[in-house]
């Protein structure tokens, strides 16, 4: 069983940065891999980024956002730059094991969600 906790969403105006944290439970936190995933009001939850043994980006981030992963304090990272409006949305750590991917539906741990708002 993995537990997921997020923090670091906010408001924040276009152009800024957010940093997003998830929090994992668990000793074998190396063995999963990590994906955050986003969902807009009205809108279908879509895949931003995921870690495994390398990282994967949907798109509309990459060169904008960056995934890590420090194993020794079970946490995945977000960072995200240079924010645009379309970026708000809830923002949701997931987890599965040893493969990452970019499905929801694959995915059998998530976090609760943090709210990032950017404002124009």
């Amino acid at each position: 069983q993995v537990q997921l906790v997020e923090s670091g969403g906010g408001l924040v105006q276009t152009g800024g940065s957010l940093r997003l944290s998830c929090a994992a439970s668990g000793r074998t936190f190396s063995s999963y891999a990590m994906a955050w995933f986003r969902q807009a009001p009205g809108k279908e939850r879509e895949f931003v980024a995921g870690i495994a043994s390398s990282a994967d980006y949907v798109d509309s981030v990459k060169g904008r956002f960056t995934i890590s992963r420090d194993n020794a304090k079970n946490t995945v990272y977000l960072q995200m730059n240079s924010l645009k409006p379309e970026d708000t949305a809830v923002y949701y750590c997931a987890a599965r094991l040893f493969y990452s991917g970019t499905v929801s539906a694959d995915y059998n741990y998530w976090g609760q969600g943090t709210q990032v708002t950017v404002s124009s």
